[in-house]
């Protein structure tokens, strides 16, 4: 189970590509129809017998702060799913990465300020999401996408954590093929049933391999970054960087690779 405030990446194939049923935002579908006032398909999980493993990735936001605002976890454990049965990764990014992406994607749906808006809630809820994942046993593990810069290395530590060592091979992360058309029949995404209102073509994108993109930021005005400061957002990415570092255990010349000076090594 993976989510972070809005980010869509390709980091759901990538469990797909590796034999899983990969779902792509089950909980965040039924709510949607629910707040439509309409009836959302219910989401079959797999019985553990036929499928011992599957991944669910769930984003924040980002039109409405009930986007923003929900806890996927919250659904399954009330419907009785076993705590023990699941493994929360939660994901960040740069919030001026994330940010600008949001706007790019979506400012033709939504009036930029209310994108804002719902991007600083989302990444402070991602907060409420490790608490109440912690409070109920359910393991965390932190994964920041600028791992990805050293994807094969980064993927099978993650996949060692998760007990799915016996699943990863490189070619898992570097030989996608047509797999890699994450919007074709030929992607190992599963989608959940989503609403005509926020179907949003292109979004997903395609590529061959699960890599690193950088995100150029130079759109955002000063007084969007000066938001992100504001609210902390750089504190918690801070936060988390160092998380997934002690999660995956990276070395120091590792993390100063992968994220720059002053994070450290795994203790």
């Amino acid at each position: 189970m993976g989510q972070m405030p809005g980010r869509i990446d390709p980091l759901k194939n990538l469990f797909g590509v590796a034999d899983m049923p990969s779902y792509y935002q089950p909980v965040k579908g039924i709510l949607r129809h629910a707040l439509v006032g309409s009836t959302g398909v219910p989401w079959l999980v797999p019985q553990a017998a036929d499928q011992p493993h599957i991944f669910s990735k769930e984003t924040a936001g980002p039109f409405v702060p009930a986007e923003s605002l929900f806890n996927p976890l919250q659904p399954l454990i009330e419907a009785g799913y076993p705590a023990e049965r699941l493994h929360a990764i939660l994901l960040d990014r740069d919030p001026a990465s994330s940010l600008a992406s949001w706007l790019d994607k979506w400012s033709d749906r939504a009036p930029e300020g209310t994108l804002l808006d719902n991007y600083v809630v989302a990444a402070l809820n991602g907060l409420r999401v490790e608490s109440y994942a912690r409070r109920h046993g359910i393991p965390v593990t932190h994964y920041v996408y600028e791992a990805s810069k050293e994807a094969v290395s980064s993927v099978r530590i993650l996949f060692d954590r998760l007990g799915l060592a016996s699943r990863f091979t490189e070619d898992t992360v570097t030989a996608w093929n047509e797999m890699g058309q994450l919007e074709s029949a030929s992607t190992r995404i599963i989608f959940s049933n989503v609403l005509s209102i926020y179907l949003t073509s292109g979004i997903h994108g395609s590529d061959t391999a699960y890599r690193y993109r950088a995100r150029t930021t130079a759109s955002l005005s000063e007084d969007q970054l000066k938001i992100l400061q504001r609210y902390g957002l750089h504190d918690i990415y801070r936060a988390s960087v160092e998380a997934c570092v002690r999660d995956l255990g990276l070395s120091a010349s590792a993390s100063e690779r992968l994220f720059g000076d002053g994070i450290g090594a795994a203790a």
